[in-house]
């Protein structure tokens, strides 16, 4: 099967599993006891006619099934509606997807950089001291909490007032020129960045490692070796061609969490991005925009895999992708 039939199979597999995904994920919010109204309600000054008005504006006045068909419909028709401050869904979805986008495809670039040759290195050396050392160093990074790391972190950086805390660009943002506008946002991409980094890297590059060693164990291996082949070329070109196949899937996972994976460490660090607005959202309980976020997030999951699958079939002729 093509490349372009096999992406068109995929979508078209995917479609029902966006409905259920969206149907479960109305369905919960519609459990939730949070009332979006509350704060209107709970003031006098509101009068009953604007509780109305603003029911009938977000659809609360009509039945459950019929305010999904509504928003299924419109979502279909790329509308994503308003959300409960009266502001287009998408605009805000796109203000902040942005931030969220660029700051963890930052961080998948520094942690496949430094995953991949340090668990080659830490493989190919096992046992030996730099191996103990990465598993030391892996070891706190798979325990340590990102909360945490980004509270010690913001520590550090307030002790030493080296960097900013927070947010993503200074005050004078607007008055600097191109340049220090750049050098701005990377000033304040340090420390999410570096959070990010040392959590995931940890995970990745015990992977890495672990697959590389199971290989290196095979008899094709050792019969390379034996042949007389430059080590280099044994590792390179034969063992860590075959290790790469389930690192290719855990990218594809990795690929998908670029929209979601960094929510907690967001809101830790004031960063403006999704997981704070999401936050917002499910805590006010506004439909379409926590909707927005939910079926954003597996549409990446979906792409995530589909990508991690065409990857497998280009690194291993074995795969077919029917």
């Amino acid at each position: 099967m093509s490349t372009l039939g096999f992406i068109l199979k995929r979508a078209l597999q995917a479609a029902p599993l966006m409905v259920i995904i969206s149907l479960i994920a109305f369905t919960l919010l519609k459990m939730t006891p949070i009332d979006p109204l509350a704060s209107m309600r709970a003031n006098p000054a509101v009068s009953a006619s604007a509780i109305a008005q603003e029911e009938e504006r977000l659809g609360l006045n009509k039945p459950a099934p019929v305010q999904y068909v509504l928003w299924a419909s419109n979502a279909a028709m790329g509308n994503l509606g308003l959300s409960s401050t009266g502001s287009k869904v998408i605009d805000r979805l796109t203000a902040h997807a942005g931030n969220t986008l660029m700051l963890n495809i930052l961080v998948l670039l520094c942690t496949w950089t430094i995953a991949l040759p340090a668990g080659i290195y830490a493989a190919v050396h096992r046992g030996q001291f730099v191996d103990k050392l990465f598993g030391i160093l892996s070891a706190i990074g798979m325990s340590m909490p990102a909360f945490l790391l980004a509270f010690i972190l913001m520590v550090v950086a307030l002790a030493t007032k080296l960097l900013p805390i927070g947010g993503l660009t200074s005050a004078d943002f607007s008055e600097r020129d191109a340049l220090g506008q750049f050098l701005d946002i990377a000033h304040h991409l340090i420390i999410p960045v570096t959070v990010l980094t040392c959590i995931s890297l940890a995970g990745i590059q015990r992977q890495v490692r672990s697959n590389l060693l199971d290989v290196l164990r095979a008899d094709y291996v050792r019969t390379a070796r034996a042949k007389g082949l430059p080590e280099n070329k044994v590792i390179y070109k034969h063992a860590l061609r075959n290790a790469i196949n389930p690192l290719i899937t855990i990218l594809g996972f990795e690929f998908s969490s670029l929209l979601s994976g960094a929510a907690l460490t967001e809101m830790v660090l004031s960063y403006p991005g999704l997981g704070k607005l999401t936050l917002d959202a499910m805590l006010t309980k506004d439909m379409n925009m926590v909707m927005a976020s939910v079926m954003m997030g597996a549409f990446m999951l979906v792409t995530g895999n589909m990508l991690a699958d065409i990857l497998l079939k280009y690194t291993d002729p074995r795969i077919r992708n029917d």
